[in-house]
C-alpha cells in the first residue's frame, strides 16, 4: 500500500507542525484552515508518523481522510486502517491516536468540535512495538 503524498491535495501541506512536534513521533506539517468558529487543520503525516495517544477534553474531533493511508485506534479497541474518503468521529474524553502507515504518507483535516473550555490533553507516545504491530 506504499504511496507517495499526491502534494495535489484539495488543501495545502502547510509548514513543519514544529508547535506541537512534541507530541508527534516523526514529522507532520499543519496548515489551519479555519480558527474562527470551528478550528479546522489540514495536517499531514510523513510516513511512520504518528501522534501521541490524547484526549480531546470538552469537546471531540472528527477527522476526515484526504489522502495516503493511515490507522487510527481508540484505547482497548483494535487499530482502524484509514483511507481517502474515511471519516472518523471520536467522542470527547476518548483516549486515541492517529497517524501514517510505516509505508505511506497521510493527510486529513482534522476539525475541532466546538466546546465551552476545550483543550487536548496529551499523554504518552504510541509505543515503536506498537506500531510495528500493526498491518
Amino acid at each position: 500500500m506504499s504511496t507517495d503524498f499526491t502534494g495535489n491535495s484539495l488543501f495545502p501541506k502547510g509548514d513543519k507542525n514544529d508547535a506541537f512536534a512534541q507530541y508527534f513521533t516523526g514529522t507532520s506539517y499543519l496548515s489551519m484552515l479555519s480558527t474562527e468558529g470551528v478550528n479546522i487543520g489540514n495536517v499531514v503525516f510523513e510516513p511512520g508518523c504518528r501522534n501521541n495517544w490524547h484526549i480531546h477534553r470538552g469537546g471531540g474531533q472528527i477527522l476526515l481522510v484526504t489522502d495516503g493511508y493511515g490507522w487510527y485506534q481508540a484505547w482497548n479497541e483494535p487499530p482502524q486502517p484509514l483511507k481517502p474518503g474515511d471519516v472518523v468521529n471520536i467522542p470527547e474524553g476518548v483516549k486515541h491516536w492517529h497517524g501514517a502507515a510505516k509505508d505511506s504518507w497521510f493527510a486529513h483535516v482534522a476539525l475541532a468540535v466546538p466546546a465551552e473550555n476545550a483543550s487536548n490533553e496529551w499523554l504518552e507516545p504510541v509505543t515503536d512495538a506498537h506500531y510495528a504491530a500493526l498491518d
